[in-house]
């Protein structure tokens, strides 16, 4: 993640934020559609300077639970519960984030691999039809 996009937030005390390379304000669905964009966030509390990325993050994904995304299994919900604050933090700064950008790559790299089958695929059943026109035993008798 060399080339990563970055946008700069600040977070006021009447809970609007503001883009500031933009110079407007904006909701958590825009913040949202930047990070599926590529963009990496940071959002700073302009009350208590300092960083509240996490926490903008964490309500953008209780939006889409609200919206009925159930984008986290309920049995996984448990299991960060049950394991505590600490396992967790490890779990996800050391093995859950690495694994699923590998996930992302892997699926990337077979979506891209899929579409040159598939490009290829097209390409050779038109060569495959004039083939076998040229080695028809029974050609079609062509008018004079």
């Amino acid at each position: 993640m060399d080339d990563v996009k970055k946008k700069k937030f600040k977070k006021y005390p009447n809970r609007r934020i503001y883009d500031i390379s933009a110079s407007k304000y904006v909701v958590l669905s825009d913040i949202a559609q930047m990070i599926k964009n590529g963009y990496e966030v940071e959002v700073l509390d302009v009350k208590r300077n300092e960083d509240v990325t996490a926490l903008i993050l964490t309500q953008i994904v209780m939006e889409l639970a609200k919206q009925n995304r159930n984008i986290i299994p309920i049995r996984l919900l448990h299991l960060f519960i049950q394991a505590g604050e600490t396992v967790m933090h490890e779990f996800f700064e050391n093995y859950f984030e690495k694994t699923l950008e590998n996930f992302l790559t892997y699926r990337q790299q077979m979506e891209e691999q899929f579409k040159l089958y598939m490009d290829l695929g097209m390409d050779l059943s038109a060569k495959t039809k004039n083939i076998m026109e040229q080695i028809n035993p029974f050609p079609t008798k062509q008018k004079p």
